[in-house]
């Protein structure tokens, strides 16, 4: 299975740290980012991208994602 790499902006760093626990729930291979900025990289599995990505958008998040 295929991995995509998901980057989000959020307007804060709450938002940008609420989506980095809810997407640690949903199993992502890897999470980080600069929070205080609102930034956030996850890398995930393709089954659980789309998953991911509402997870995201309903936060708040401005999303571009990236296969490999």
């Amino acid at each position: 299975m295929s991995q995509i790499e998901i980057q989000a902006t959020f307007e804060d760093e709450g938002a940008a740290l609420e989506a980095s626990r809810k997407l640690q729930a949903l199993r992502v291979i890897e999470v980080n980012g600069l929070f205080d900025s609102g930034l956030l990289t996850a890398t995930v599995d393709e089954a659980v991208a789309e998953r991911a990505l509402h997870l995201i958008q309903q936060i708040g998040g401005n999303v571009d994602t990236t296969s490999f």
